[in-house]
C-alpha cells in the first residue's frame, strides 16, 4: 500500500498519529508522539515515518483543474480563489486564470490603488511564476 498516490497529505498523516495516541491514551496505553509517527507509517506499509514523510514529500503536487479552490500570494497579497482555466504551455509550465474571492490592490502606492480581481499567469510546476516583482519574489505564489 505505499503508492504514493493513495497517500494523504503530510498535515493528515500528522493529525492521524496524534488522534491514534490520543486514543491509545484513553485506553490506558500510553505512546510517544514519535511512536505513533512510527505506528502510522507502518499502517501505510512503509519502514519508519521518514520513509513516508519522504514519499508523501517528493510525490508531484496535484495538477491544477478547472473550478478548484486555491489560495497562495499575488504580487505580496494574499488571496484565495477559484481557477476559471487552464492550458498547458510546455512540460512543467501552466498558462492559469484565477477568479479571487476578494479583489487584491496591486499597487503599494499609498494615495493610489487598483484592484484586481482575476489574474492570469504562467506557472512553473512549483506554482511559482518566472517573473518577478522588484524585490526579487515571484509575481504569483501558489500554496
Amino acid at each position: 500500500m505505499n503508492n504514493s498516490h493513495t497517500l494523504p497529505r503530510l498535515e493528515d498523516l500528522k493529525q492521524q498519529a496524534k488522534r491514534l495516541r490520543a486514543g491509545l491514551g484513553e485506553d490506558g496505553d500510553f505512546i510517544s508522539h514519535s511512536e505513533s509517527l512510527e505506528l502510522v507509517a507502518k499502517q501505510y506499509g512503509m519502514r519508519d515515518w521518514n520513509t513516508l514523510h519522504a514519499a508523501v514529500g517528493n510525490r508531484p503536487p496535484p495538477p491544477i483543474s478547472v473550478g478548484a479552490r486555491i489560495n497562495g500570494h499575488y504580487l505580496g497579497q494574499a488571496f484565495v480563489g477559484e481557477v476559471l482555466g487552464v492550458q498547458s504551455l510546455s512540460p512543467g509550465r501552466t498558462r492559469i486564470t484565477i477568479e479571487l474571492d476578494d479583489p487584491v490592490d496591486v499597487v503599494t502606492f499609498d494615495s493610489f490603488s487598483a484592484f484586481r480581481r482575476r489574474i492570469s499567469a504562467t506557472i512553473n510546476s512549483d506554482g511559482k511564476t518566472t517573473e518577478k516583482t522588484s524585490n526579487g519574489v515571484p509575481q504569483l505564489v501558489l500554496a
